[in-house]
């Protein structure tokens, strides 16, 4: 076989393929084994039908179709071997010559990572905001948890902010009742915003027994977008008891004897949270700086991919149905035209992020353990709820453990560019990023380690 490549863009080439006939042999053998267990000859026992016959039964064009169609995948894979490409996306195969006997020609047309020319990163300077702990923070963690303590009891008056309600609800669309926005003996924090829009204002000063009227928009569901007439009534009214911060509370809720050490502790913690924050917002300023420094050619066909996933995500919840997703942009003071536009930067900030830290992973050729993977799955696994056994069969099914490791490994490799970039704070200090990404001579000089051992 002979393939040659064609660089029509910094992002796509075309491949084409010249594969000599002979080298179909072992596709024409499958092709007319198949056949031969599915076409019924007078004399032959089924898979036992000689090839000549099964031409003369079925032609040769149908068989050599056949051939073409399976043997087509597996010689555009190898000519990507072969080729030193790194593609993206499908291809576009066009058959360009069959001479039966004698020769398959082919192109295939595909998107491929673009040529990047890095930064130094040791030329990248960053400030971020500096780690701050007051009293006021230690007091809200305390408060916090004085809350998972609390206890809640009936009261007499009002609703007022912060308060537990027992409501039931109920909403109409034009004189047209809303099933799946009625329910009874729902419990709702007052304040918490996690419900219906406007209901957190109408519930303050209602009483039980009490029934209120108000608008909202309702964001999901048939009536999407559209303005419901909505009532709401008070069942009940608690509010929540809180425990003194003392020393029993302390010991009630902590391993500690002092309601001074469960503060230290808070603090420790507090600190900790800070320093997380910090990671984030040193992550996000190194990677705007990168991509604001590199200039990276877009494949379209990969930005038109990503645009057409949260195209389908977003009509998805509205059945398929354009014109309702229409409607709810609308109703929130959007349009189409502007999701579109949205839709499509995003798409190609995105692209750029990963074809940017896919080049820093290769030049730097960033490896990912299996303990590294595994802590990541067990992650994701925490956050839809599942087990790691279920997550691992669910992706696989979905064939996106290669996606989660691709993941991990830009993660690692923006860790790197991190390492060395210059860090500081508004205050002027160095900020150490080693402890919260790691030290990427420490981990250089361990790998060589590693590879000096495996030698000996």
């Amino acid at each position: 076989m002979k393939s040659t490549v064609e660089q029509l863009s910094p992002t796509r080439v075309r491949i084409n393929v010249e594969v000599p006939f002979e080298e179909l042999k072992p596709d024409f053998d499958k092709a007319y084994k198949a056949l031969a267990q599915q076409v019924r000859i007078p004399g032959f026992r089924p898979g036992k039908a000689p090839a000549k016959l099964l031409e003369a039964r079925l032609g040769r064009g149908a068989i050599l179709e056949q051939v073409v169609n399976d043997a087509l995948p597996a010689k555009y894979g190898e000519a990507v071997q072969t080729s030193d490409v790194k593609v993206i996306g499908r291809p576009e195969i066009e058959i360009t010559k069959i001479e039966d006997g004698e020769e398959l020609a082919f192109t295939a047309e595909v998107d491929v990572r673009p040529e990047i020319e890095l930064p130094e990163y040791s030329s990248i300077a960053v400030t971020v905001d500096p780690i701050s702990i007051s009293d006021e923070d230690i007091e809200d963690q305390l408060q916090s948890l004085r809350q998972r303590f609390g206890t809640l009891k009936n009261v007499e008056r009002p609703v007022q902010d912060g308060d537990f309600v027992s409501i039931d609800l109920s909403a109409t669309v034009d004189g047209q009742e809303v099933s799946e926005a009625s329910t009874t003996g729902l419990s709702h924090e007052v304040g918490s915003g996690q419900l219906i829009e406007g209901l957190d204002e109408t519930l303050i000063g209602m009483t039980a027994e009490e029934s209120k009227e108000f608008t909202s928009t309702l964001v999901a569901g048939e009536f999407a977008g559209k303005e419901a007439v909505i009532t709401v009534k008070v069942n009940s009214v608690k509010e929540r008891e809180l425990p003194e911060a003392d020393d029993e509370f302390a010991q009630m809720a902590s391993e500690f004897d002092t309601i001074e050490e469960l503060k230290t502790d808070l603090r420790g913690r507090v600190e900790q949270s800070k320093k997380v924050q910090q990671a984030g917002e040193i992550r996000d300023k190194v990677l705007e700086a990168l991509l604001e420094r590199t200039e990276v050619p877009l494949p379209e066909g990969a930005v038109q991919a990503e645009v057409d996933a949260v195209l389908h995500d977003a009509v998805h919840g509205f059945d398929h149905d354009e014109a309702k997703l229409a409607e709810a942009l609308e109703a929130q003071g959007s349009s189409r035209e502007e999701f579109d536009k949205d839709t499509k930067e995003a798409a190609e900030r995105s692209v750029k992020t990963q074809l940017l830290l896919d080049a820093i992973a290769e030049k730097d050729n960033t490896q990912v353990g299996q303990d590294e993977l595994t802590e990541r799955i067990l992650f994701q696994s925490q956050r839809y709820g599942m087990s790691p056994e279920q997550f691992i069969q669910q992706v696989q099914q979905a064939g996106q453990l290669g996606a989660i490791f691709a993941d991990v490994r830009r993660g690692k490799a923006l860790a790197g560019v991190v390492g060395q970039a210059a860090v500081t704070d508004t205050e002027g200090n160095t900020v150490d990023t080693a402890e919260m990404f790691g030290d990427p001579a420490a981990e250089e000089a361990d790998a060589a380690e590693a590879v000096e051992a495996s030698a000996e």
